[in-house]
């Protein structure tokens, strides 16, 4: 029947008793897979990890700079990989890097979330800021409010 209409013979399950086949044509059934998936893919979103890095002495310019960046990050989708690198006796004053982080968690708390607690890898303390969705919208309406305003 296969020949006849042009089509292939395509077994689709051959542990079933009596084996399961279908007539079609595989070529355009191939394509049509590989079109799927590429329209997966697309829709795809990917979440890049964007870092900042800061020491413990930093200045407040400096420091609202640096900011400015991971605020923009995440808005744009990116987590934020926040890290405090100590060099040589800064070791010795840890909570100067703690002090760092938790003023970042405070001007970030309207648009993110912390889904790392700060922790100790080697001479960084990092932390890592993750976008909230729902804060984002809220801050968006009413930063597009607050131009409407003005």
């Amino acid at each position: 029947m296969a020949q006849e209409q042009e089509l292939d013979l395509v077994e689709i399950a051959p542990q079933a008793q009596p084996p399961v086949c279908r007539i079609m044509d595989y070529g355009k059934f191939k394509y049509e897979q590989q079109k799927k998936e590429k329209l997966l893919k697309k829709k795809q979103q990917v979440i890049l990890v964007k870092e900042v890095r800061f020491h413990p002495n930093i200045d407040t310019h400096d420091f609202e700079f640096k900011v400015r960046h991971a605020r923009q990050f995440l808005l744009d989708g990116n987590k934020v990989k926040a890290s405090v690198v100590f060099r040589g006796r800064q070791m010795a004053h840890q909570e100067f890097g703690v002090a760092v982080l938790d003023r970042m968690r405070e001007l970030l708390d309207d648009i993110a979330f912390l889904e790392r607690e700060p922790n100790l890898e080697g001479r960084a303390l990092i932390a890592i800021f993750a976008p909230d969705k729902k804060k984002i919208a809220a801050y968006m309406k009413k930063a597009s409010g607050d131009g409407a305003g003005s």
